[in-house]
């Protein structure tokens, strides 16, 4: 841990950061504490990560399981764990140093998102926390100063909550398809239109929102026309309408539909030029998809490690069914699985972050593509890795893992989150067709 200073301020050229210094600090006594034994091998991450592993672990540790069983029964927004994270300076994990974060970048934030859902928290605990990460960084990258000013310390403070509004009822994974339409007016603009699947937005203050400045019928190509927005949810003003969804897991974030009816939003809520929305909001796409991945990794190995020591300790027929390779080998299975899946989930974190969408001042660029390709796989491979290792824990626990107690069910309910988000399997299989094998577009 001694070491860490200087590395930190060799990988990013200055001088260590005040606010990373005393993360690192609180992350060097939790090392010194007793922890339970993870599965997960640690040795190719880097020094940033480790800290952000153990330091973020500390904080989660203060919430055992029972918390998250509670919420996940009274569907009850997690707001001490989100103030927890926002007290101990982890919201701002990759927001930049001038605005209050700590400035560093996705693969770290990442990590996070991963160190959440391990610890027990699951997708329900992710989600309360990935919107203030993913959706934040086209923001970052194109808001102007007043924007970065106005909204990033306060979501980094947790004093605002934010969600991101892109999917629609009638559009889904098109999405160059939206209608929800933004017109200009004197002093700014009216919204029209409505979301589906957003979440968190029944806490959130704030929603970037993506919106048609321009129909489709005039545009010459459907990624034209598109514009995004940061603006203010006042549940106070005329034309906006939220519905909560009931859904399977993550029950203690909220899911909704929302409602548009030409409410009205300045004309300084547009982030970035108008009509160029859709590669602006790129930014958080991918970045996404990177997070979710993380998260799925966390899910599983989650409900590996309860699995393994449940196989330890549960004796049937005079010995532990851990003995039995029928239980053994589909457990081993689901490690190695878990282990590929998080080199593809850094691998493309990293390479988000080389292209400059992390990291303030990174300078080499990667191809976008192999960028979208890199996340979209992570997101894939991570999301089945971990619906195997979640089903194979239930079925392990045998009768036991029904039961709300043990936690495998609720873990298992959440594993499919990924598989269906934000894109599903179906559509990046589609992706890396088109884009790396060059196939012909099939949809």
């Amino acid at each position: 841990m001694s070491t860490i200073c200087s590395a930190l301020g060799r990988s990013f050229g200055r001088r260590p950061r005040p606010l990373f210094a005393s993360l690192q600090a609180e992350a060097s006594r939790a090392f010194s504490s007793t922890r339970r034994r993870r599965i997960m091998d640690t040795s190719g991450f880097t020094d940033d990560e480790l800290v952000v592993h153990d330091g973020v672990g500390k904080v989660c540790a203060r919430f055992p399981n029972s918390y998250w069983q509670e919420r996940d029964a009274s569907e009850k927004d997690p707001q001490e764990f989100h103030a927890a994270l926002a007290d101990a300076g982890w919201l701002g994990i990759a927001l930049p140093p001038s605005l209050g974060g700590v400035g560093l970048g996705l693969s770290e934030a990442t990590m996070m998102m991963q160190t959440i859902a391990e610890s027990g928290a699951g997708m329900a605990g992710a989600q309360a926390i990935h919107a203030n990460v993913y959706a934040t960084q086209p923001l970052a990258k194109f808001g102007t100063h007043h924007q970065l000013r106005e909204t990033i310390p306060d979501i980094i403070s947790g004093r605002s909550r934010v969600c991101f509004g892109v999917t629609e009822p009638n559009a889904g994974l098109d999405t160059l398809r939206l209608t929800t339409a933004a017109h200009e007016v004197d002093g700014g603009y009216e919204i029209s239109g409505q979301k589906v699947w957003i979440t968190c937005a029944q806490v959130a203050s704030k929603m970037i929102l993506l919106a048609r400045t321009r129909s489709l019928d005039e545009v010459p190509k459907p990624s034209e026309g598109l514009s995004l927005f940061c603006i203010d949810l006042d549940r106070r003003r005329p034309g906006l309408e939220m519905r909560r969804i009931r859904k399977m897991g993550g029950r203690a974030v909220d899911a909704n539909e929302v409602f548009f009816d030409r409410y009205r939003v300045p004309s300084s809520a547009l982030v970035g030029a108008k009509g160029a929305g859709f590669a602006v909001a790129l930014a958080g796409i991918n970045a996404e998809r990177c997070l979710v991945a993380g998260e799925a990794l966390g899910l599983g190995y989650a409900a590996l490690e309860r699995a393994a020591a449940y196989a330890r300790e549960r004796v049937v027929f005079g010995r532990p069914i851990g003995t039995n390779q029928g239980i053994a080998h589909p457990l081993a299975d689901a490690y190695m699985r878990l282990e590929a899946a998080k080199l593809a989930t850094y691998h493309a974190a990293r390479l988000y972050d080389k292209a400059g969408g992390g990291r303030e001042g990174s300078s080499e660029q990667s191809s976008s593509v192999a960028v979208g390709v890199a996340a979209n796989s992570a997101k894939y491979l991570a999301a089945e890795a971990a619906f195997t290792a979640c089903e194979r824990a239930l079925l392990t626990h045998g009768g036991m893992g029904y039961a709300a107690a043990f936690d495998v069910e609720r873990w298992f309910r959440e594993s499919l989150v990924p598989r269906l988000a934000p894109v599903s399997r179906e559509m990046v299989l589609n992706y890396v067709g088109e884009r790396v094998l060059k196939l012909p577009r099939s949809y």
